[in-house]
């Protein structure tokens, strides 16, 4: 339970702060803990940082589902109307798996942690929708609402849900 409750707060820490700022003596006071508990739990700052992206991915995805319709157009609007309220409440500066990337771009286990997100993110949808066979699309506009949204905000989810709905009737 106080693994998680740090993998929490970790998350929380590196969303506000960003990764290459926080010091492991910021990150032990944002957790609440000891030092020797935190390195206990997570030996290294990366390992802190692999910690808060797989607890994100888990809140991410039972976010998305939270009230969800059954599969199929209607649950896939469902996942975006919740993006957009992801955006602003959780990430207003983007997507944190893709910020984590770009601040420690040689390191093989964070960069394997958000790959495993992406995937798992790109089957959720084409899930979600019934159109597997158009998970990629639909992973692609996903992941271009929440890289646009810091500038475009608002605007990109708008965009993105008029292409979904486009893409879903075509077929």
């Amino acid at each position: 339970m106080l693994k998680e409750q740090i993998a929490a707060s970790l998350e929380q820490a590196f969303s506000e702060l960003g990764f290459a700022e926080p010091s492991v003596a910021q990150l032990k006071a944002a957790c609440g803990v000891s030092l020797r508990t935190l390195y206990k739990h997570y030996p290294s700052k990366e390992d802190m940082i692999v910690a808060a992206l797989e607890h994100r991915h888990q809140r991410y995805l039972n976010f998305l589902l939270d009230n969800s319709p059954q599969a199929g157009l209607e649950a896939t609007q469902h996942v975006f109307n919740k993006l957009k309220q992801w955006m602003e409440d959780y990430a207003p500066h983007g997507c944190m798996s893709m910020n984590a990337i770009a601040a420690f771009p040689e390191h093989n286990i964070i960069n394997q942690t958000v790959k495993a997100h992406k995937e798992d993110v790109r089957q959720f949808l084409g899930k979600q929708s019934l159109r597997e066979d158009l998970a990629t699309q639909l992973f692609l506009v996903h992941e271009g609402v929440s890289s646009a949204w810091p500038v475009l905000g608002e605007e990109a989810l708008n965009s993105a849900q008029q292409t979904v709905l486009r893409l879903l009737k075509e077929d």
